[in-house]
C-alpha cells in the first residue's frame, strides 16, 4: 500500500450505499457531498456534463454500468480514468427483463387494470370476469425465441435465464469477450446480423450502451422484420429504441407489446406499452454491489495506480514490489512514450524494477516500480513530455 500523508478526498454526488463507502477506511479517506479539491468523485445518476471537474480530480467512479452522465471524452484527455461496475447489477436487470417477458406474454398489465376497474357485488364482478378475460389471452414462453442484442454481463444472464425457461435464444454481439463467451450457455445460437436476429425472434431484448451506433438500433426497418406477435424489451437506455417506430408498429398490429424502463408522455398511456420508472438496478442488493465494486476499484487506483473496469483507459494491474516507488502515467498512445519516461528516470540514475504498459485506442497507461525516490523535479520532467496527460507518485 502506498504512503499518503493526507487522507484521500472523495466527493459523492449521490447517495452511495454505506456498505460500499465502508470499503474506504475513515483513517485514510474523507468522504462526503461537500468535499472541495477532491482526489476522486463517486456518482450514480448525477450529471457531470455541466459542472466543473476540479483540477485535483484523478478518477471518477460510477456506481452502475452506464456512463452517459459523465463527460468521458473530456476526462480521457485529462488522463482521468472513468470507472463503472459492469455485472454488479446484472441479476437485478435480468430479473426485471424476465418480469417484462411475462408481463407482455400474459397481458398482465392491461388485465390488472381491467380487474381494478370492476364494480358491483361479487356476483357482478365474477360475471364481468368471465366475459372479459378472453380479451387477455396470452401465450407461453417455451419454444419461442428471444433475441438478445449485446452479450455483456446482463445480456449473458438474460440469455441463460431464457434458455432455462425453455425459450430458444439468438444472441448478437460483434464484440463478445472471451470471458462472456465462457459464461454463455452453449445452447444459445449466434445471429448472423441484427436483421437476422429481428427476423427470427419472438421477443428482442437490448443490452448495449448508448452510442452513436446504437442510437435508434430498434427502428422501423428492423421492427418490420419481426413476426406480428413480437415484443420489444428495453432496460438499457431509452434512445436505443425509436419510440415513434414502436408506437406505429403497435398501432398497426405488427407488434404485440413494448416493455421499457423509460416512461414518456407518448408511451405511458398506450394500452400495449408497459413503462416502468427506471427500476432496472433498483434493488438494495444491486445498489450495494455497485457501491462496493466501485469503491474497491477507486481505492486500488488511488493507492496502487491499478485500473480495473475503466471505460476509457486499459485494464492495468501490476503487483507492487516492496521498497519501490510507483509511478502512474496516463498518456496519448504515441510511439516511444515508455522510452522517453525511461530516459527521464535513467538520467537520475533510477533503475526500473518492474513496468507495465497498456494501450486502449487513443490512450495508454504505464505503471513503473522504480528503485529509488522520485522527486517533484523528475515528475515535472515526465509531465512535460509531449503526450503525457497525467503523472503521479502512488
Amino acid at each position: 500500500m502506498a504512503e499518503h500523508s493526507t487522507p484521500y478526498r472523495i466527493l459523492t454526488l449521490n447517495n452511495i450505499s454505506a456498505r460500499g463507502l465502508a470499503r474506504l477506511p475513515r483513517e485514510r479517506y474523507q468522504v462526503g457531498g461537500d468535499i472541495d479539491r477532491p482526489d476522486a468523485i463517486l456518482v450514480r445518476s448525477a450529471d457531470l456534463h455541466d459542472i466543473g471537474i476540479a483540477p485535483e480530480v484523478r478518477a471518477i467512479g460510477r456506481a452502475g454500468a452506464g456512463v452517459n452522465n459523465i463527460p468521458v471524452a473530456a476526462m480521457s484527455a485529462r488522463g482521468i480514468p472513468v470507472f463503472n461496475t459492469p455485472g454488479a447489477n446484472a441479476n437485478a436487470v435480468k430479473e426485471l427483463v424476465l418480469a417484462g417477458l411475462l408481463l407482455a406474454a400474459r397481458n398482465i398489465a392491461p388485465a390488472w387494470l381491467f380487474a381494478r376497474g370492476l364494480s358491483g357485488d361479487d356476483a357482478a364482478i365474477e360475471e364481468a370476469v368471465e366475459h372479459g378475460k378472453k380479451r387477455f389471452v396470452g401465450f407461453e414462453l417455451p419454444g419461442r425465441t428471444l433475441g438478445v442484442v449485446g452479450l455483456g454481463a446482463v445480456g449473458v444472464e438474460v440469455a441463460n435465464a431464457a434458455l432455462a425457461l425453455g425459450m430458444k435464444v439468438l444472441g448478437y454481439d460483434p464484440q463478445l469477450t472471451v470471458q462472456r463467451a465462457w459464461q454463455l450457455s452453449a445452447s444459445a445460437e449466434q445471429a448472423r446480423s441484427l436483421e437476422d436476429l429481428f427476423a427470427r425472434s419472438t421477443a428482442v431484448s437490448v443490452h448495449v450502451p448508448l452510442t452513436a451506433e446504437t442510437r435508434g438500433l430498434v427502428n422501423a426497418a428492423r421492427l418490420a422484420l419481426m413476426k406480428p406477435d413480437g415484443t420489444i424489451l428495453n432496460f438499457a437506455r431509452a434512445p436505443i429504441v425509436d419510440d415513434a417506430a414502436v408506437l406505429a408498429a403497435l398501432d398497426a398490429r405488427r407488434l404485440h407489446a413494448y416493455v421499457c424502463d423509460f416512461p414518456t408522455r407518448a408511451l405511458k398511456d398506450h394500452p400495449r406499452v408497459v413503462t416502468l420508472p427506471h427500476l432496472g438496478a433498483s434493488t438494495s442488493e444491486a445498489e450495494e454491489n455497485c457501491a462496493v465494486m466501485v469503491a474497491e476499484q477507486m481505492r486500488d487506483f488511488l493507492e496502487n495506480g491499478n485500473i480495473r473496469n475503466s471505460v476509457n483507459y486499459p485494464e492495468a494491474v501490476l503487483p507492487r514490489l516492496p521498497n519501490a516507488t510507483r509511478l502512474a502515467v496516463a498518456n496519448r498512445n504515441v510511439p516511444n512514450m515508455v522510452g522517453q519516461i525511461s530516459t527521464c528516470l535513467a538520467a537520475q540514475r533510477i533503475n526500473i524494477a518492474d513496468l507495465l504498459n497498456k494501450s486502449r485506442g487513443e490512450y495508454a497507461y504505464t505503471l513503473i516500480d522504480a528503485d529509488g525516490e522520485v522527486g517533484e523535479e523528475l515528475l515535472a520532467r515526465i509531465r512535460a513530455i509531449d503526450g503525457v496527460l497525467s503523472a503521479r507518485r502512488v
